[in-house]
């Protein structure tokens, strides 16, 4: 009864975009990443679409850490799968408990897609924001093919058409030192070495993007110094290992 009175009272509380924005600080804050999406998209939905950094930054992160502990579990699943024989009593109930996370794991997928496409990329009317949202648009769609790898060919194109659309924007618009096209350049060359397996690509793409914020790096703003630096160096740490798996690839040959 106390718990039916506290919810009566509670939803009589009228819920503004900024209450909800308040309520998914305050879930970050206790780590309730499930809860801080839920109000993220509601704050969305509040302003049809229409949002600003602090705010894009949030949904980011809450359906990051929301997506990102379910990616870790189905690549858990998968390891085992990888190491039981095919006839072991196990089986079938890892088989099963992969399919479950997948299922979930698609559902997010969808809903994320489901905002961005029909509310954040056709609001969106400045650069940045419309680079991180097809950026964003292409990382979901290439998670959706890492687990559909095998028959995720309308996946792996439509994550490749995104990532490009957003690449040849970003090149356009951006500075080559900005977080976010360095951010983007970061996943479309792991999106061609993990799902394309093409190294090659992934490395041109790397190495190209690294240059070019090298050869920027005087004009790099002080406010976006700490982000731009960290990026260049994952590209960097990613080009060194892919570049020694190749020669080492070649060693074998």
């Amino acid at each position: 009864e106390y718990g039916k009175q506290w919810y009566q009272r509670r939803v009589r509380v009228p819920m503004s975009r900024s209450n909800h924005v308040q309520m998914a600080k305050l879930a970050e804050q206790a780590e309730r990443y499930n809860d801080m999406a839920v109000e993220m998209r509601k704050a969305i939905e509040a302003c049809s679409g229409s949002i600003g950094e602090e705010e894009r930054n949030l949904f980011s992160v809450a359906y990051k850490n929301v997506v990102g502990q379910r990616r870790s579990s189905w690549r858990s699943m998968s390891g085992i799968e990888k190491k039981l024989d095919e006839n072991d009593p196990k089986m079938p109930l890892v088989k099963e408990y992969k399919k479950k996370i997948e299922e979930e794991l698609t559902d997010l997928w969808r809903e994320v897609l489901s905002i961005l496409d029909g509310m954040l990329i056709q609001q969106c009317t400045e650069s940045q924001g419309k680079v991180f949202y097809l950026k964003m648009k292409g990382d979901y769609l290439r998670y959706l093919a890492e687990i559909k790898k095998e028959d995720g060919s309308a996946e792996m194109g439509a994550a490749a058409e995104v990532y490009q659309e957003a690449w040849e924007f970003s090149q356009a618009e951006l500075e080559p030192t900005h977080p976010i096209h360095l951010g983007l350049a970061l996943n479309y060359s792991v999106y061609f070495f993990e799902i394309m397996d093409d190294k090659e690509k992934a490395c041109q793409l790397a190495k190209a993007a690294f240059n070019d914020a090298i050869s920027m790096l005087d004009s790099l703003k002080e406010d976006s110094y700490k982000d731009s630096t960290l990026i260049m160096q994952l590209l960097r740490d990613n080009l060194t290992l892919w570049s020694a798996e190749g020669e080492d690839e070649e060693e074998g040959k």
